[in-house]
C-alpha cells in the first residue's frame, strides 16, 4: 500500500486531555510512524505517515477521545521520510 505523509494542527481542547498520549498509543498500533507535541498556542502539531486509511483511522480515533475535541485541522502533505521507524513525543 501507499505511505503518505501529512503535517497536521489540531485546535480545539486538545492540550490537557491525553492527545499526546492516546496519539503515540494509537499510531504505534497502526504501525504508523511520526511524532506529535504540543504548541505555545494551544494547539498541537504532529506528522504521521502510512497508508492514507490508517491515518484517517488515527484522526477518526482521536476525535471519539473522551476528553479531546477537535474544532479544527489544518492538513499538509509533506514527502514520506524512508528512514523514520516508531512514532514519538517531541518538544
Amino acid at each position: 500500500m501507499k505511505q503518505i505523509r501529512r503535517h497536521i494542527y489540531f485546535s480545539g481542547r486538545v492540550q490537557g486531555v491525553g492527545f499526546r498520549f492516546t496519539a503515540c498509543y494509537l499510531a504505534s498500533h497502526l504501525g504508523l510512524t511520526g511524532w506529535v507535541k504540543n504548541l505555545c498556542d494551544g494547539r498541537v502539531e504532529m506528522e504521521v505517515q502510512g497508508t492514507e486509511d490508517y491515518i484517517d483511522l488515527l484522526i477518526l480515533r482521536l476525535k471519539e477521545g473522551r476528553y479531546i475535541q477537535i474544532e479544527d485541522m489544518e492538513t499538509e502533505e509533506l514527502p514520506v521520510q524512508t528512514k523514520e521507524s516508531g512514532f514519538r513525543e517531541t518538544w
